[in-house]
């Protein structure tokens, strides 16, 4: 089962999407260890102290597939739900002063929580979908999937063209572009799809 995350995929304003579609992705591989399902609590990681949350709606692909066309690409999505995709902000800055990779800045244990799974004919239109974080009790962010830069179907061909898709692999497809930040031990984090809560845990 592989992890697959999407860096800088949302706009606040629609209006910006075309100048910004250059068609490459920024893409991102994580660990199988980095996931937490079941809503279970996250012990905070000692190799941090910024630890930076993004919200993110994570499509679980449902068949086979390599170098799929972006006409069929949403048929090879069998759920979504959401998670939260952790990065250890100051681990990453290290690794980029020595132009190193994302792999531990990504990669550690507790750094993909996810849940809520839905098939994916439980949504009208996986190009609007509303999703939130609240932490502490208050919405941090919020955002729409026609907000994206590359769409599902987008990001589902193009990562195929590079690595064979197979049943049960994660997609991370980006954060809202507002509102990503610090994480503290003893924060509670809800994450919401359409108003119904999903994701429920807190750092400890």
């Amino acid at each position: 089962m592989k992890i697959i995350g999407i860096g800088k995929n949302y706009v606040n304003d629609k209006s910006e999407i075309n100048a910004l579609k250059t068609g490459e992705q920024l893409i991102f591989i994580k660990a199988e260890s980095t996931l937490v399902t079941d809503n279970k609590d996250i012990v905070f990681p000692s190799i941090t102290n910024e630890l930076v949350y993004e919200v993110e709606l994570v499509a679980k692909i449902g068949k086979t597939g390599k170098d799929i066309l972006e006409a069929d690409a949403a048929s090879y999505i069998g759920e979504i739900g959401i998670g939260i995709d952790y990065t250890a902000k100051d681990v990453l800055t290290a690794s980029r002063t020595n132009k190193g990779p994302w792999a531990l800045a990504k990669g550690f244990d507790g750094a993909s929580p996810a849940n809520g799974f839905k098939p994916i004919s439980h949504f009208k239109d996986i190009n609007d979908i509303n999703f939130s974080l609240n932490i502490n009790g208050k919405e941090i962010q919020a955002g729409n999937t026609s907000n994206m830069i590359y769409n599902f179907s987008e990001i589902i061909a193009y990562v195929s063209k590079y690595m064979t898709l197979q049943p049960g692999d994660l997609i991370f497809t980006g954060t809202p572009a507002s509102g990503a930040g610090l994480n503290y031990k003893g924060d509670h984090l809800q994450a919401f799809i359409e108003g119904e809560l999903l994701l429920d845990f807190k750092l400890i």
